[in-house]
């Protein structure tokens, strides 16, 4: 018999890359029997300007998300939204892996250091069932299906992989399939970021004054490694004799 209770997960951010990029919003709906029982959305402050591209593509702008919580203020209750219950999304380890490293840098939630999770991606499903179609995006499976579809909004892309799921599931599930639609464990493996430090927000400040610098980032939510990112940006732009 295959899942019925869930949670159908989405995330927007602002690039495609979990140590570099920032969440900026979270979908979620938990499904219990099939059918919707709740909804969970947010935006979330990620500490920078967002690019116009992905405000192009989001809808999502620097207005939209500045009073908004930054991500470990929201990751408790998004944990304990989802539970221990199955998650389900369209390129499910995407939106996984960028909440795994939350979860992980925050260091502060008792027992949800490791923060382990089984999936059903419905992309996987999608390319083995579905491959003589052109695309396997949710935005293509969706017109194929006729599922309404509010495109790049975290809960728009939860509802309609839940129902995407369901219409997968009804088109191709047997005794003989039902393995690929049973959850696997995600696999993202990643280290706890350690903030910047005294020494790097001092000197990018100082670097930011020096050369009338209108920094895009919150210098004071920056990892150690981000720190460094943007030292060495500034210096391969000014060179090393023009940087403190």
């Amino acid at each position: 018999m295959r899942c019925r209770d869930y949670v159908a997960l989405d995330l927007e951010t602002t690039g495609l890359e979990p140590k570099n990029d920032k969440i900026i919003e979270i979908g979620a709906v938990r499904v219990r029997g099939g059918k919707i029982e709740k909804e969970y959305r947010t935006f979330v402050n990620p500490g920078r300007k967002i690019e116009e591209r992905i405000t192009l593509i989001t809808g999502i702008t620097d207005k939209d998300v500045e009073g908004a919580p930054y991500i470990e203020d929201v990751l408790e209750e998004v944990l304990d939204f989802i539970g221990d219950d199955i998650l389900v999304g369209h390129s499910i380890l995407f939106d996984y892996s960028f909440l795994k490293r939350a979860v992980v840098n925050a260091g502060t939630l008792p027992g949800k250091q490791d923060w382990e999770k089984d999936a059903v991606d419905t992309l996987w499903i999608a390319r083995k069932y579905l491959a003589a179609l052109p695309s396997r995006g949710l935005k293509a499976l969706c017109e194929h299906y006729k599922i309404e579809h509010l495109a790049h909004r975290a809960l728009g892309d939860a509802f309609a992989t839940h129902y995407l799921l369901e219409k997968l599931a009804e088109e191709f599930y047997s005794e003989e399939t039902k393995k690929d639609f049973a959850p696997v464990p995600l696999i993202y493996k990643v280290k706890r970021e350690g903030p910047a430090t005294p020494a790097q927000k001092k000197r990018l400040y100082a670097m930011h004054q020096m050369h009338k610098i209108e920094a895009d980032y919150d210098v004071e939510r920056l990892t150690k490694n981000e720190a460094s990112r943007c030292i060495d940006k500034i210096i391969l732009h000014f060179g090393k004799e023009g940087c403190p």
